[in-house]
């Protein structure tokens, strides 16, 4: 008998990067660095590739826009590497339309978070995340992000909606305190694929409650891969050490509100982006701030090589 060919859900695992979306100095969405990202992306050694998330400014782009970022990711990527294609929107019809666009593209599988809902059921949720599941035969992940989204989901739901879904059986779980959620999922639902996130915040406490990888941005995320990869491989204590080495700066990039910003910041400087441009309305990193991130880049080690703290003004 022939091998049984992989599920396409079988990669949510291991690490998944989200990156940010990139425009030019003025504003504008910039392609070029969009597909330099790409490589560098996959040059970092991740599992694969998240586009359109939280922190890809999905809700400040246009439909148009949202259709390039798309494509040029897919076409850039040339299959070296899976991506995940966020598709959330307030709206079922329009959260459908997005996720068939981004199977029509080619998309390994698309990221959903629930609807901020005047009043949240776990029916009106339940509908959402069907309509989605029936409309596209791709993963599902299943962002449980209730500080971004508003909307909380109990570990029943998730049990209920992966048996009844199970297209939906990948969860991307961001619901503080995250290490105990994982568990408690895990033990409801022990076919769910459980990725952290936050920023990577509590990345090993997460991959000993029972996570399978994160899907998150960070400015490093070769970082994430060699946490990743020694827990897998059996090297806890090096995961540990390596996760707490990172820390401070995975502490420090991930602040709110500022978050998206250090992490465009630390990508242009790397040589990933050629503008640190988020979209207004938006905070401006002042000198201090940027002054510390370095410090922290030279303690770590990582500075050598990187671009200058402030970009040249266009």
């Amino acid at each position: 008998m022939a091998d049984r060919p992989p599920h396409p859900g079988e990669a949510l695992r291991g690490v998944w990067n989200i990156v940010p979306t990139p425009f030019t100095g003025d504003g504008e969405l910039d392609p070029l660095s969009l597909r330099r990202l790409t490589d560098f992306v996959v040059a970092s050694g991740v599992d694969g590739m998240t586009v359109l998330g939280f922190m890809g400014e999905a809700h400040k782009l246009a439909d148009a826009e949202r259709t390039e970022v798309i494509e040029t990711t897919i076409a850039a990527a040339a299959q070296r590497l899976p991506i995940c294609v966020g598709v959330t929107h307030g709206a079922t019809d329009r959260a459908v339309a997005f996720a068939r666009e981004a199977a029509a593209a080619g998309a390994h599988s698309v990221m959903l978070a629930p609807p901020t809902l005047a009043r949240p059921s776990d029916e009106a949720l339940r509908r959402h995340y069907l309509a989605v599941a029936s409309a596209v035969d791709l993963p599902i992940v299943v962002q449980d992000y209730p500080a971004g989204s508003g909307v909380p989901m109990s570990v029943e739901f998730i049990a209920r909606l992966v048996a009844e879904a199970p297209t939906c059986r990948y969860l991307k779980l961001e619901d503080e305190p995250s290490p105990p959620k994982v568990a408690r999922v895990r033990a409801a639902a022990p076919g769910v694929r459980i990725l952290g996130g936050l920023g990577g915040m509590m990345l090993f406490e997460e991959l000993l409650a029972g996570a399978d990888g994160t899907m998150t941005g960070f400015g490093f995320p070769e970082i994430l891969v060699e946490v990743v990869g020694r827990f897998g491989n059996g090297d806890r204590t090096g995961a540990r050490d390596a996760f707490y080495r990172a820390l401070p700066l995975i502490r420090f990039e991930n602040q709110a509100g500022l978050n998206l910003a250090l992490r465009k910041h630390v990508y242009r400087r790397r040589g990933a982006i050629a503008s640190e441009r988020v979209r207004a309305p938006a905070p401006t990193l002042d000198r201090s701030t940027l002054e510390v991130l370095d410090g922290i880049l030279v303690h770590l080690g990582l500075a050598a090589g990187l671009g200058p703290i402030v970009e040249p003004s266009t």
